[in-house]
């Protein structure tokens, strides 16, 4: 082969590679210039906000207190029960029914109970007769005294029999007295207005003496009693207030402290606070609360605790600083409710700062953000 041809191949290949390698170069160098641009874009993404978006530090008075929980109590219940023996007749109210006091919730079968008021009745008649014979005698034997014809000594007799009579019909009549007051207690009878909790037994049933018949309870005026720590209990006072939370009820309902129990209980050494609860729809009996207990008020720059980020090792806020995201962090103190929601006291941030609320996500720092201007009110509200 000629020299000249196999100069011109090297050229030709090396060429070749030259121009492969340019184009590898070329395209890498354009993926980064797409990379880099993306970036910027990305880094330059401007996020709007609206109104609701954020909120802003505050000085407020927030109300410091212990955590209490427990279960709502009626403060006046009655259970019903039976105080003769006998068949139960005649009960007809269930759960869930409206009584008031002194209607009649059941019977029971007096049969018996007439027989012995009949029985009493007649031996106070005979013990009774015995008394007006006991007495004839006795002023008989004082006027034949008087006329000389019999001793005093008869007299005296007919004296202590007379007392004795007197005293067997005066036991007679308690005897009427106390079979007239087992025949009331047949009746059974509401002693407070509420509702039906328990229906413990069944017309037709023989009961017992004591036996349970219905619980009757009032929800018109409630209580908690809530178990506080001895160390807790120092700074309760009568007339503190509370806002509960009840399960089943959207609204918070707020309480009353009333009474302090003296003394701890049994084993847990727990002081009992009783709580008086304002009335609101849906309370019922044992249902589960839980709240806090107001005992102290202090001044401090506060945020919903809803617009603290908690997803690193320390607490921080999205703070917006000019038209950028920052994060910021915070160190958190007491908390309050106030109007639904629960602030935090904290540190770390100036009075009138706007931070990121919690309804927002997590931003990354440096990202811009600018606020939409509010939608205009339609004309002529619904």
């Amino acid at each position: 082969m000629k020299s000249w041809l196999k100069w011109a191949l090297l050229a030709l290949v090396v060429a070749l590679l030259a121009s492969g390698v340019w184009r590898a170069l070329s395209a890498r160098k354009l993926q980064q210039e797409t990379v880099a641009k993306l970036a910027a874009q990305n880094t330059q993404a401007v996020v709007a906000l609206g109104a609701t978006d954020v909120v802003q530090v505050k000085n407020r008075e927030l109300a410091t207190g212990l955590a209490i929980s427990g279960v709502l109590k009626a403060v006046n219940t009655a259970m019903v029960k039976a105080r003769v023996a006998g068949e139960l007749q005649g009960l007809s109210v269930r759960e869930g029914d409206q009584v008031k006091a002194g209607q009649i919730i059941a019977r029971v079968d007096a049969t018996e109970y007439q027989a012995r008021v009949q029985q009493a009745q007649q031996q106070a008649q005979a013990a009774r007769a015995q008394v007006d014979i006991a007495r004839r005698n006795f002023d008989n034997n004082r006027s034949l005294v008087e006329q000389g014809f019999i001793s005093k000594t008869a007299v005296d007799s007919s004296t202590a029999s007379l007392a004795a009579a007197e005293a067997t019909y005066r036991a007679a009549q308690a005897g009427a007295d106390v079979a007239g007051k087992s025949l009331q207690d047949t009746v059974l009878r509401a002693p407070i207005t509420g509702l039906i909790s328990q229906r413990l037994a069944q017309p037709g049933e023989r009961v017992g003496v004591e036996a349970r018949i219905v619980e009757i309870v009032d929800l018109r005026q409630l209580e908690l009693e809530a178990g506080l720590s001895a160390s807790e209990s120092v700074a309760v006072r009568v007339g503190q207030s509370a806002v509960l939370q009840i399960e089943g009820v959207t609204q918070p309902v707020t309480a009353k402290v009333i009474r302090i129990n003296p003394s701890t209980t049994v084993g847990s050494r727990a002081v009992l606070v009783y709580l008086s609860v304002d009335r609101a729809p849906g309370l019922r009996q044992g249902l589960f609360t839980q709240g806090t207990l107001v005992t102290d008020h202090l001044q401090a720059l506060a945020l919903p605790l809803s617009a603290v980020r908690t997803d690193r090792a320390q607490p921080y806020v999205q703070l917006v600083s000019g038209n950028q995201v920052l994060h910021q962090a915070v160190a958190l103190g007491a908390r309050s409710d106030l109007d639904g929601q629960t602030l935090v006291a904290l540190t770390g941030l100036a009075e009138n700062a706007t931070v990121l609320s919690g309804r927002v996500g997590p931003l990354r720092a440096g990202t811009v953000v600018r606020f939409a201007q509010p939608a205009s009110a339609p004309s002529g509200g619904q």
